[in-house]
């Protein structure tokens, strides 16, 4: 599902810092993911729709490298990812094997795909790099996925950096990290985003003027006037 223009707007223009804020208030704590780090291209905020996919531990019968010609492969899952979307890997935090490498990934800028977010790591380095793909990961490791990783599924709930990511939830990335918002907040996310870094500017104006914390931020009843009576003058 494509993610409404308007909406995506409106993200781009809220930091990840924000997004987790305004999830806060909405009861949603676990929400940044830990692990997933700007790495490659990763200089623009970036916002999608999850694509999921999900690695389990090694297993010596199927992590081979027979077992990249399967139709259950990463292979298989670029080829159904959707332009625009952000594809989101739980690799279960394993940092001895690159599960993409500069093939993969290559293909992944092929096809429209808006950036890679994984706990886990990426291989080539290089060749990654010169690919144009954006990617939030923990770092970079030289062996193959099947060294240390099966890879099971795409499209289905996964745990990225002790986070629960369901298909169609929409991403925030930046330079603080990964962030989910779950699909049925997203508008309200949005919205509240926008307002929240629109406060925080005139708090920070204030703060330039010499304005003192306490009352100001968070801000109390006459300060919320005060903000209210100049933006509406604006």
């Amino acid at each position: 599902m494509t993610l409404d223009k308007a909406l995506a707007d409106a993200l781009r223009a809220t930091s990840t810092a924000t997004i987790t804020t305004v999830l806060l208030k909405k009861g949603v704590r676990r929400c940044w993911m830990q692990g997933p780090m700007p790495y490659f291209h990763a200089d623009e905020r970036i916002v999608g729709r999850a694509f999921t996919l999900r690695f389990v531990p090694a297993r010596e019968d199927l992590a081979t490298p027979e077992s990249w010609s399967s139709p259950r492969s990463t292979r298989a899952a670029i080829e159904d990812m959707p332009e625009g979307c952000i594809a989101v890997v739980d690799a279960m935090g394993v940092t001895d094997a690159g599960i993409f490498g500069d093939i993969l990934t290559a293909r992944m800028k092929k096809r429209g795909v808006a950036a890679l977010v994984t706990d886990g790591m990426v291989r080539d380095a290089a060749g990654v790099e010169s690919t144009g793909l954006p990617v939030w990961c923990s770092g970079v490791a030289a062996p193959a996925s099947v060294a240390g990783l099966t890879f099971v599924g795409w499209q289905e709930p996964i745990g990225c950096g002790g986070v629960a990511v369901f298909p169609d939830d929409v991403i925030v990335i930046d330079g603080d990290g990964a962030v989910v918002i779950p699909a049925a907040l997203v508008e309200e996310v949005a919205k509240a985003g926008v307002e929240q870094e629109r406060l925080e500017l005139w708090i920070m104006r204030e703060i330039e003027k010499g304005v003192p914390l306490p009352g100001l931020y968070p801000p109390n009843a006459e300060t919320k006037a005060r903000y209210e009576a100049e933006m509406g003058q604006g």
